[in-house]
C-alpha cells in the first residue's frame, strides 16, 4: 500500500489543533472566531498546494523512470545499428571489390576485343584468343580447336603450371589427337565434352573430372598421365560467329581462385565472361577467314589473268608466273638484311607481301591490249601470218614471166635460143638471189647495213602486173583504208610495196597517261612491206615497238581504275615501273632513282632477268646464264637497274637457285662473280 505523503500528516495535526482551539473558544471572542476561520482557509489553500507538489514529484519520478527505460532502449538500438553498419560496410567493401573485379574483366574483355579486331595474322589471332581466355578466366590451361573436315583439330595449347606451349606463330602444333564429331557408327559424338559442345551449341562445364564426370574424359586422363598433370575442372565453349555454324571450341582447364590460387570450378560469372570472349573471337576468326578467302580468291583471279596473258602467246608463256618467283626471292633476301643498303627495308606484314605479289603478277596485265602477233613477231613481215609468202609469190610470178618472156621472144625470133636462155637463166638466178636476200632481211638481226637498205630499195623497184581486183573480199575496215584513187587492174605494182592502206590511223579515245613521257608515232600500225623489211634492228617497227611499250601504260591505267583497298594501294606503282631505270631513261614516265621504291626496283630487275634467260622467245636465241648476268652487270653499271639489288642477286645465290629450276641445262655454266662485280663497280 502506498504511504501517505508527509504533508498530509502535517496538515492533519494542524487541523486537529485548530479544531481543539475552536472548541475551547467557541463561547467567547467573536474576533478570534473570524481569525480562526481565516486561518483555516489559509490552511486549506496551503494543503492543496502541498498536495499538488506531492503529485508533481510522483509524476517527475515516473518520468525519470521512463527516461531511464528509453535511454536503455536507445543504447541497445544504437548498439544494433552499429553492428549492422559494420556488417553493411563490410558487405559494401566486398561488393565494391567484386564490382571492380567485374569492371576490370569487362575492360579486359573490351581491350581483348579491340585487339582481336586489329589482328591481321591468323596465328597471332589464335594466340590472342587463347591468352585472353586464360587472362579473363584465371584458368591454368587451354586448348583451341578448329573444325576441319568433320573433326576438331587442336591448333593451340597452353598449360601455365607446366610451362607448356604448343602451336602459334613459331612453335610446333599441339601433340593432341583430333576429336571426331561423329562416332565410327556415324552417330553424333556427344560423349567427348569438346564434340558435345559443338552438338549442343552451348557451353559445357565439368567441376571435377575424376568424380562422376558426365562425359568420356579418357583423352584427358591420358594427357594427365603423360604430362604428370591433374585436370579437375573443364569448360568447353563453342565458337559460333553471328549465329552461323560452329567453327571451333575453346577448352579451358582448371579454374584458379584469384586470391589463393587453388583449383576450383568455373563460376557462372566466369562462364559468362568467357562466352562473351568466345563470341567476339568467333566473329574475329570468321572475319579473318573471309578476308583470307577473299585475298586468296583475288590472288587466284590475278594468277588466272596472268596465266591468260601468257596463254595468249605460246612463246612467252610463263613470263607472268616466273617474274613473281624471282621477285619474291629477291624481296625475301632484301627483307632480312640487317646491314647495308637494305637494312631499313623489309616487307613484314602479310598485307605488304600480298600487295607485292599482286603487283608482280599484274606487271604485264596491260599486254591483254597488245596484239598477239606484235608480241610474237618473229619476222619483219609477220602480222597474223608471215607475209614473206606473198612476196615469194610475186617472185614466183616474175619467174614465170621470165619463162613467158623467153618463149615469146623465141617465138618472135628476137634472138637465138641460146642467148634468150642465158638471159632467162640469169634473170632467174638474180630472182633467186634477191628473194634469198629479202628472206634474210625478213629474219631481222642486231644490225642492218646501209648497203643492205640500198639493195632493198633496188629490189623493191622491180615491178609485176596485177590482173585481179584486190578490193574484193576485204573487211569494211580494210576498204575504209583504201585511197580514193586506188588503181584498178590491170596495174603494174612494185615488188615490195608501201601503200597508203598499209598505214592504220590511231583510233579516237586512246588511253594515255597524263604523266607519261613517250613519243607517240603518227600511226597505230604501218604494214608497209619495204618499211618493215628496212627495220635496222630486230623485227619491230616504230609503231609496233610503241605498242609493245604501251602495255605498261595500259597496265598503269587499268590498275589505277581498280578500287584497291588501302593495303593494296601501291600495286599500280610497283607494277607500272618495271621498264623504268634509275637513270631516268625508262618508260613510260622516265622515273629517276628517287622516284622508284625498292619493291618497284625489284620487279624491274626480276622482269629483266627472266626476259634475258627465257628460252621461249621467238625473236631471239636463249642466252646462257653467264651472258644474261653479264648484260645485267652493264645495266647495273649504267644504272638501268639497281646495282645494289644486282649485288644481292649474286651474293644471295638467287640467280643460281632460279637457273637450276627454270633454265635449260645448256644455259647453265660457271659464273665469274668477281668479274661481274668488276663491271658493276669499275674494279679490275
Amino acid at each position: 500500500m502506498r504511504k501517505a505523503p508527509m504533508s498530509t500528516e502535517l496538515f492533519a495535526k494542524e487541523q486537529a489543533i485548530l479544531d481543539r482551539a475552536r472548541a475551547a473558544l467557541a463561547t467567547s471572542h467573536q474576533e478570534f472566531e473570524s481569525l480562526a476561520v481565516g486561518y483555516e482557509r489559509l490552511l486549506k489553500q496551503v494543503r492543496r498546494l502541498v498536495q499538488i507538489s506531492d503529485r508533481s514529484e510522483e509524476r517527475l519520478k515516473d518520468a525519470n523512470l521512463l527516461i531511464e527505460q528509453q535511454k536503455l532502449a536507445l543504447e541497445k538500438a544504437n548498439e544494433e545499428i552499429s553492428r549492422h553498419a559494420e556488417l553493411l560496410e563490410v558487405r559494401v567493401r566486398e561488393r565494391t571489390r567484386e564490382l571492380a573485379a567485374e569492371r576490370a574483366k569487362l575492360e579486359r574483355l573490351v581491350r581483348i576485343g579491340i585487339t582481336l579486331g586489329g589482328v591481321r595474322d591468323g596465328a597471332v589471332l589464335q594466340e590472342t584468343i587463347l591468352e585472353g581466355a586464360l587472362e579473363l578466366s584465371g584458368a591454368d590451361g587451354a586448348v583451341l580447336y578448329f573444325l576441319d573436315d568433320n573433326a576438331l583439330i587442336p591448333r593451340l595449347a597452353r598449360i601455365d603450371s607446366l610451362g607448356l606451349r604448343r602451336g602459334g606463330t613459331l612453335l610446333p602444333l599441339p601433340d593432341l589427337p583430333a576429336v571426331p564429331l561423329r562416332t565410327e557408327a556415324g552417330r553424333p559424338n556427344d560423349k567427348d565434352i569438346v564434340a558435345a559442345a559443338v552438338q549442343v551449341r552451348r557451353s559445357l562445364v565439368v567441376d571435377d573430372a575424376y568424380d562422376q564426370a558426365p562425359f568420356d574424359l579418357s583423352l584427358v586422363y591420358q594427357l594427365d598421365l603423360r604430362l604428370g598433370y591433374r585436370t579437375r575442372s573443364l569448360l568447353a565453349v563453342p565458337l559460333i560467329p553471328r549465329g552461323a555454324e560452329v567453327i571451333g571450341v575453346l577448352l579451358l582447364l582448371n579454374a584458379r581462385d584469384a586470391d589463393s590460387g587453388a583449383i576450383t570450378g568455373f563460376s557462372a560469372e566466369t562462364r559468362r565472361i568467357v562466352e562473351a570472349l568466345a563470341s567476339q573471337a568467333a566473329v574475329s576468326i570468321d572475319n579473318y577467314s573471309l578476308l583470307e578467302i577473299q585475298g586468296n580468291l583475288l590472288e587466284s583471279f590475278i594468277e588466272l589473268i596472268a596465266g591468260a596473258i601468257d596463254a595468249k602467246s605460246p612463246h612467252t608463256g610463263g613470263h607472268c608466273a616466273r617474274v613473281p618467283e624471282i621477285a619474291q626471292m629477291v624481296a625475301e633476301a632484301a627483307s632480312v638484311q640487317a646491314q647495308g643498303p637494305f637494312a631499313a627495308f623489309a616487307l613484314t606484314s602479310e598485307d605488304e607481301w600480298r600487295e607485292f605479289r599482286i603487283a608482280a603478277w599484274l606487271h604485264d596485265c596491260g599486254k591483254v591490249t597488245t596484239p598477239e602477233y606484235v608480241v610474237d613477231k618473229a619476222t619483219k613481215l609477220e602480222t597474223l601470218y608471215n607475209r614473206i609468202h606473198e612476196v615469194r609469190t610475186r617472185f614466183e610470178v616474175l619467174w614465170r614471166e621470165a619463162d613467158i618472156a623467153y618463149w615469146r621472144a623465141l617465138a618472135q625470133g628476137e634472138a637465138d635460143e641460146a642467148s634468150l636462155a642465158r638471159e632467162r637463166d640469169a634473170l632467174k638466178a638474180t630472182l633467186q638471189d634477191e628473194f634469198a636476200f629479202v628472206a634474210q632481211c625478213n629474219i631481222g638481226g642486231e644490225f642492218m647495213a646501209p648497203a643492205d637498205l640500198e639493195r632493198l630499195q633496188v629490189i623493191a623497184g622491180r615491178t609485176w602486173t596485177r590482173y585481179f581486183d584486190d578490193t574484193l573480199g576485204l573487211a569494211h575496215l580494210e576498204v575504209d583504208r583504201l585511197p580514193p584513187d586506188h588503181p584498178a587492174p590491170p596495174v603494174e605494182e612494185p615488188l615490195l610495196a608501201d601503200r597508203p592502206e598499209h598505214r592504220v590511223s590511231r583510233p579516237s579515245g586512246e588511253t594515255f597517261l597524263p604523266d607519261a613521257r613517250m613519243d607517240i608515232p603518227a600511226y597505230l600500225y604501218n604494214f608497209g612491206e619495204l618499211y618493215n623489211l628496212s627495220i635496222r634492228r630486230g623485227t619491230l617497227t616504230e609503231e609496233e615497238r610503241f605498242k609493245i611499250n604501251d602495255h605498261v601504260v595500259q597496265t598503269i591505267a587499268m590498275l589505277r581504275r581498280l578500287s584497291f583497298p588501302k593495303s593494296l594501294r601501291r600495286v599500280p606503282e610497283y607494277a607500272g615501273a618495271h621498264h623504268e631505270t634509275l637513270a631516268g631513261t625508262g618508260y613510260p614516265r622516265r622515273l629517276r632513282a628517287e622516284e622508284m621504291s625498292v619493291p618497284a626496283r625489284i620487279i624491274a630487275l626480276a622482269d629483266i632477268f627472266e626476259a634475258l634467260t627465257a628460252a621461249d622467245r621467238p625473236y631471239k636465241k636463249a642466252k646462257s646464264l653467264g651472258e644474261a648476268l653479264k648484260i645485267m652487270a652493264f645495266m647495273a653499271r649504267d644504272r638501268h637497274i639497281d646495282p645494289d639489288l644486282f649485288d644481292l642477286l649474286l651474293e644471295s645465290g638467287i640467280y643460281r637457285l632460279y637457273a637450276e629450276s627454270y633454265l635449260l641445262p645448256e644455259q647453265l655454266g660457271p659464273i665469274d662473280l668477281a668479274a661481274l662485280r668488276g663491271i658493276v663497280h669499275g674494279t679490275p
